[in-house]
């Protein structure tokens, strides 16, 4: 074969990592692969019927989504256990589409499909791009709040099918209050299949947690309504499921132009919440079993996926890591297993579908509370929030009740525009503290923490945790203007440790002149410590370091400490007092 063809087939297999591991496949992973396909299956076939219901979404179109996205992932794909399908969170987001644009039916499913095409669009173009870091700008107190907000408008909207009632309102709130004055009306059948849906797939969730309580709980709704005909007793059934697959089909041009703010808002929303929860999950799975994944093509098999799942008029998937943790367990070594699970559940397709236009919306709704419940809400993390850092648990609590006042949709808004709002705040407030130095050592240390330490009368030391940049630069005057004022005045020497700085930008060389200029006129005389190399490169070009000459820029903090306590007993000052203030 020529240098060309060998080319070509490298790129084929850098692109389609199916082609290089197939012909490699061992046959003797092949049960393993399979009966993780069927486990997996029986997991999410259930599932996907009520993530479908929370998208607005007809029920099977859960399921073309999950054949879809398991068989198209593992053609792409690099890691040997993830699970691509539905999940609660992106089916919320969708759903939260789906509300505001008001549609319903099949114009419902044409816009989720849309969504869901644009969202596989979108991770294509961050792999060619390479901007994975995009999603590092979501704060993980923002999606923790976010997700949990949207559990709770998704259970609000499901208790009307617990009860049998209609509710309307245009946020949570509303729907919810709109539910209790409609319990006048409640369906005491209704009531009694949803009650006892929910203890059944509650309490195998406590006490048989290997059970998967979602197919128990569809087995007994379909054993139910043939044996007590629920129907007839004023239980709404799902209806019609049709047998077989889509055929594929694009959403008309219409859909994309009149609502493509929605689509595009709810693509990104889908698209960072995707990213985060596929790569963190890969890479877990990878250094589990010992295997190297690549970010970037994971990236594209999201995408293909999403993009298959939408011409198949389906809903967004990602990762779960649920069904990928169960993948694992039930002895997946391979993506054959992700193809396994896509064959299963084309099989259901043909073979079973009729079968869920029996199940009660009751049971339904009872799967889709339990499932948001215990897979978005995450109580742990929020009082870790609330313990570790206090500020983000009121930033996750700003994204619940933003979803919740809002709505869903308006909440991805809104959380992307929390966590920017908070990368701002931090980038351009960085701490300075004024530092000591411990007795008996060369060591300094944050005065706040340690507040014995030593000091220096007239001398203050102080570290510029941060960039110095355009957005810190007014900051880092002030600061030593404060500083500097303090004591009556007293001050006459101020030590900027620099350690913590990595960046510099012309502006932040020119601001560090006009505190230069600024201590001048002070007669206060400005050392520099710890100054790094890339740094000093820019404070050299711009004349800073000329300025102030090589005898006040020291390796460390207590050299220039030192130096200036020699420079103040030449010049007749007091040398110290431990623990005196400045």
């Amino acid at each position: 074969m020529g240098s060309t063809a060998w080319a070509r087939a490298g790129r084929v297999s850098q692109l389609l990592p199916i082609v290089e591991w197939l012909p490699r496949y061992d046959r003797a992973m092949l049960r393993g692969d399979v009966l993780a396909g069927v486990a997996v299956t029986a997991m999410i076939v259930p599932k996907d019927l009520g993530y479908a219901g929370i998208a607005g979404v007809p029920v099977q179109n859960g399921l073309y989504a999950a054949a879809a996205g398991a068989i198209v992932y593992a053609l792409f794909c690099t890691s040997r256990h993830i699970s691509t399908g539905p999940s609660s969170s992106l089916a919320a987001v969708a759903g939260g589409a789906v509300l505001f644009t008001g549609v319903d039916g099949p114009e419902a499913a044409e816009l989720v499909a849309a969504i869901t095409l644009v969202t596989g669009a979108l991770f294509l173009l961050l792999s060619l791009l390479r901007l994975g870091w995009i999603a590092r700008f979501l704060s993980r107190a923002v999606v923790t709040g976010f997700l949990a907000g949207a559990a709770v408008d998704v259970v609000i909207g499901e208790l009307p099918k617990l009860t049998g009632t209609s509710t309307s309102g245009d946020s949570a709130w509303a729907e919810l209050a709109s539910w209790i004055r409609a319990l006048g009306d409640i369906s005491w059948t209704t009531l009694l299949v949803g009650l006892l849906a929910l203890l059944l797939i509650l309490g195998l969730r406590f006490f048989a947690p290997r059970v998967p309580g979602a197919l128990v709980l569809v087995v007994a709704g379909l054993l139910a309504t043939w044996l007590f005909d629920l129907g007839s007793h004023g239980v709404a059934l799902v209806g019609h499921v049709p047998r077989g697959l889509p055929a594929p089909t694009l959403p008309g041009l219409d859909v994309f132009t009149q609502d493509y703010s929605t689509i595009l808002a709810a693509a990104l929303g889908l698209l960072l919440i995707g990213f985060s929860q596929t790569v963190g999950d890969a890479r877990a799975f990878a250094v589990r079993h010992r295997y190297s994944i690549d970010v970037n093509q994971e990236s594209v098999a999201q995408g293909m996926a999403n993009m298959a799942s939408g011409a198949f008029q389906g809903m967004p998937v990602s990762t779960s890591l649920s069904a990928s943790s169960l993948n694992e367990s039930a002895g997946a070594r391979s993506p054959m297993a992700s193809l396994a699970t896509g064959g299963f559940v084309i099989l259901t397709l043909v073979a079973l579908a009729p079968l869920f236009s029996q199940l009660p919306k009751a049971v339904l709704a009872a799967i889709i509370i339990d499932a948001v419940v215990f897979g978005m809400i995450d109580i742990p993390e929020l009082r870790r929030l609330y313990r570790v850092k206090r500020f983000d648990f009121w930033v996750a609590a700003v994204a619940i009740l933003s979803v919740l006042s809002a709505g869903v949709l308006a909440g991805v808004v809104i959380g992307i525009a929390l966590s920017l709002v908070w990368l701002i705040y931090v980038a351009t407030a960085p701490g300075m503290p004024v530092l000591g130095r411990e007795a008996d050592t060369q060591v300094f240390r944050d005065m706040t923490a340690n507040p014995g330490d030593e000091t220096f009368p007239g001398v203050v030391v102080v570290r510029l945790d941060g960039g110095l940049f355009f957005a810190t630069a007014d900051a880092l005057e002030e600061r030593i203007r404060e500083l500097s004022q303090e004591s009556d005045g007293l001050v006459h020497a101020v030590v900027l440790d620099l350690e913590g700085v990595d960046v510099v930008d012309s502006q932040g060389a020119a601001k560090l002149a006009e505190i230069l200029d600024y201590a001048e006129s002070m007669q206060i005389e400005l050392r520099l410590a710890r100054v790094k190399p890339a740094i000093a490169t820019v404070l050299a070009r711009d004349g800073v370091l000329d300025r102030l000459g090589p005898d006040r820029i020291h390796g460390n903090v207590n050299r220039a400490v030192e130096a200036q306590l020699a420079a103040d007993r030449l010049a007749g000052e007091p040398e110290r007092s431990p623990g005196a203030d400045h």
